[in-house]
């Protein structure tokens, strides 16, 4: 009988012609195809082609439909009754006769699907908070007779974790939606055919075990097998769109099609709060460049394939609930695709497709989705960087991480990114996402005893309060060191439950099918308030704090009666204290036993939800208003008051942030900065070479991110009146981007807030 691998080699004469190499045909090594057949182009913007008439009718329609989806609060449509998986739903399609790739979430464009798996009370919500029926079937079949996830994780919720949760003290957990950053590499689709990889996991299911069953090893053989059965599935669904993708990819536009129902199989059967597609640039430009050398298409007919995926991405939406985009502001998906980085052979990994996936931006303007992510180094290709740094400053659309320190510390040149600044390497990762730790409130416990400023309840175990007029320093630190041993236990422990129950019930099989079956896994921690905690212990140590109490001794409000050093302002000291917060933290997360023996990382990110953590977070000592949002991400404090905010400067501000240690946060530090157009130059050209140099400079020293947004707040304040005006007004916030006039209004607020600089 002829084996699958077999009948692979008969395909090689036209799925394979022309490529270069052999190990990548005897196992599963995406990377090594690439770096064997890949074409660096060191060029510049010159060959880019504007959108076909296709690109322009689809897009047009789209729009139309996206003005209809906002009116509507963020709906365009709702599932209540069919819950997802790769074959619920019918082919769909937007105009069909002008796609050039196809697929869609449901049957009908913009419909959001009902997926009940991470829990029904979540999936209900959604509806019926956009005036949807919850249908009572699924409510009955997902409450008595199938268990969801969220239902899981709070059987196993200890009532310190459900405290800790209330209070916010450890905040926006994924116990209610659907965990995500996991990146399937989905490149394999195309290269290989779901055949070939059906039989490859059929292969490690039988070399799974070796007559001793433990825990470990019935869950991976129950894994896998799920995996088997997805890929099954998935061969249907793109059948159903007349499509077979048992076999590889032929050409450019079946390479892009078949990649895409990869992803497609992952965001139709999960709602991760992260869906992104990966790194497929390089891929994707090999197939491109063979069919321009053979004459099959043009560098027209090129374009308008990558806009028309990129459109696809642009049109992917998840049902949620109030509480969630409250979190996550915009309906952001973080389809996360990540281009450019240099190889770890001194080559460049920028080709013409990174040139054009950019230019889709100009095509179709701009757009948060796809997050657009530019892995950046000094010695990327000069026509690519200024080219990337014009498209930075005409559109605030894409982000910037530093691939030097990817590649030293994941030990990989095929990194992408998994969300808004976590690194995985393609198929052999994946990430436990696990939200945040409030560090700013934690400061409050230290004070307080454990004893929550906002609702007086006891969170953390009690223990003597600091009751004296002003605050001492070494007092301080002793009792600051105890929170965060304590934070850090609970943390990881309700993480623990949390990925336990996600994995038993809504675990991501298709994703996970474009895996390795034996992966590396990261236990992904966060922290919020990092600026806010170290601007209040500078506070304490040089502002003579002087502490003002309620009726019952709680303290509830600080005034510094000096002046003191703060973060983001190019002074060591405070930076230092930054860096002894993250490493201390981290330390104790380290001691922890993590789930699955995953290895602990941390962030420094936020998202739009610094908003709501401010909410929770009473007066600081740094001089913060209670209830004011938190700095996002590891952004400094905003100007307010006497002695917070950035002072001296974007290049200050920069160099404060760059001082951070990554190898401490491997899960990622966001930085959001914003320059008015004038502080970078007089005219287009100096701006675009200036922004190009902040960049070099900034990667240079060891920054890890940059969101860059470059407009005045002016220009936002018209924004915030006349949303009419601005439909696609697209900006940078803490680690994605999103359309200005789908943020809530005290979002809006916050970003206007932020620090815009006029100068360098």
């Amino acid at each position: 009988m002829t084996s699958v691998t077999e009948k692979l080699e008969t395909f090689n004469e036209t799925a394979w012609k022309g490529f270069k190499g052999s190990d990548w045909k005897k196992e599963i090594n995406t990377r090594s195809f690439i770096q064997q057949n890949y074409t660096e182009y060191r060029g510049d913007d010159s060959f880019l082609q504007p959108a076909a008439p296709s690109t322009d009718k689809l897009w047009t329609k789209l729009q139309e439909l996206f003005e209809v989806q906002h009116q509507q609060n963020g709906v365009y449509d709702m599932d209540n009754n069919i819950p997802a998986t790769l074959t619920s739903h019918g082919p769909g399609y937007l105009i069909k006769e002008e796609e050039k790739i196809v697929g869609l979430q449901t049957d009908v464009p913009l419909k959001q699907a009902f997926m009940p798996f991470g829990g029904i009370r979540m999936a209900n919500s959604a509806l019926t908070s956009n005036g949807y029926e919850a249908d009572p079937e699924m409510t009955k079949i997902f409450t008595e007779w199938r268990k969801t996830h969220n239902q899981g994780v709070f059987d196993a919720y200890t009532d310190e974790m459900r405290l800790a949760r209330k209070n916010k003290i450890i905040t926006g957990l994924p116990d209610a939606y659907g965990r995500g950053r996991i990146i399937g590499d989905y490149r394999r689709v195309a290269l290989y055919g779901i055949d070939y990889l059906m039989e490859q996991k059929k292969k490690d299911h039988d070399l799974t075990g070796n007559k001793v069953m433990t825990d470990d090893v019935i869950r991976l053989r129950e894994e896998i097998a799920e995996q088997y059965r997805a890929l099954n599935d998935l061969k249907k669904m793109a059948a159903s769109y007349g499509f077979d993708i048992s076999r590889p990819a032929e050409n450019a536009q079946e390479a892009i099609q078949w990649l895409y129902f990869g992803y497609l199989g992952a965001i139709k059967s999960q709602n991760g709060a992260a869906m992104s597609i990966g790194r497929i640039s390089a891929f994707l430009d090999i197939y491109i460049q063979r069919d321009l050398e053979n004459g099959v298409i043009t560098e027209f007919e090129a374009q308008e394939l990558i806009d028309h995926l990129i459109m696809k991405l642009r049109m992917v939406k998840f049902a949620r609930t109030p509480e969630y985009n409250q979190l996550f502001s915009g309906y952001p998906i973080w389809a996360t695709l990540s281009i450019a980085g240099m190889g770890i052979d001194g080559r460049s990994l920028v080709t013409k497709n990174d040139f054009r996936i950019l230019h889709t931006l100009i095509n179709m303007g701009p757009s948060p989705e796809p997050n657009l992510t530019v892995l950046y180094s000094s010695r990327l290709p000069e026509g690519f960087r200024t080219f990337a740094a014009r498209i930075a400053k005409e559109t605030s659309s894409i982000q910037f991480e530093n691939d030097d320190l990817l590649r030293a510390n994941w030990g990989s040149d095929d990194c992408a990114i998994a969300c808004c600044v976590s690194a995985t390497v393609m198929g052999k990762d994946m990430q436990f996402f696990g939200a945040r730790a409030n560090l700013a409130k934690a400061v409050l416990y230290a004070i307080n005893g454990g004893v929550d400023e906002k609702t007086k309840m006891q969170v953390a175990p009690r223990f003597r309060p600091m009751t004296g007029d002003t605050l001492d320093f070494h007092e301080f630190m002793e009792r600051y060191k105890d929170i965060l041993d304590w934070l850090a236990e609970l943390y990881v422990n309700t993480l623990n439950v949390i990925h336990y129950m996600h994995d038993k019930y809504a675990y991501e099989a298709i994703q996970l099918a474009f895996m390795d079956s034996h992966l590396r896994r990261t236990f992904a921690t966060g922290i919020a308030g990092i600026s806010h905690a170290t601007d209040s212990i500078m506070a304490i140590k040089h502002g003579n704090v002087k502490v003002i109490r309620d009726e019952d001794g709680l303290a509830v409000d600080y005034v510094p009666q000096n002046e003191f050093p703060t973060y983001g302002n190019d002074n060591e000291e405070a930076d230092a204290m930054a860096n002894w917060i993250l490493e201390y933290f981290m330390t104790q997360i380290k001691r922890q036993h993590t789930y699955r023996n995953s290895t602990p990382t941390t962030s420094l990110l936020t998202i739009t939800s610094n908003v709501v953590y401010g909410k929770a977070t009473g007066n600081t000592p740094d001089g913060r208003r209670a209830g004011k949002p938190l700095a996002p991400g590891a952004n400094p404090s905003y100007r307010d008051g006497k002695f917070l905010g950035e002072k001296n400067g974007l290049l200050a501000s920069l160099n404060s942030t760059a001082r951070l240690n990554y190898r401490n946060a491997l899960d990622g530090i966001s930085n959001t900065q914003t320059i008015n157009p004038n502080g970078l130059g007089k005219d287009d050209a100096t701006r675009i070479a200036n922004l190009r140099n902040v960049l070099d400079g900034y990667f240079d020293k060891g920054g890890y991110h940059l969101n860059v947004n470059v407009f005045t707040n002016e220009l936002l304040l018209d924004a915030q009146a006349h949303p009419e005006k601005y439909p696609n007004l697209t900006i940078r916030v803490s680690g994605y981007a999103v359309k200005f006039r789908d943020l809530t209004p005290e979002q809006q607020a916050d970003v206007i807030s932020r620090t815009a600089h006029d100068r360098l």
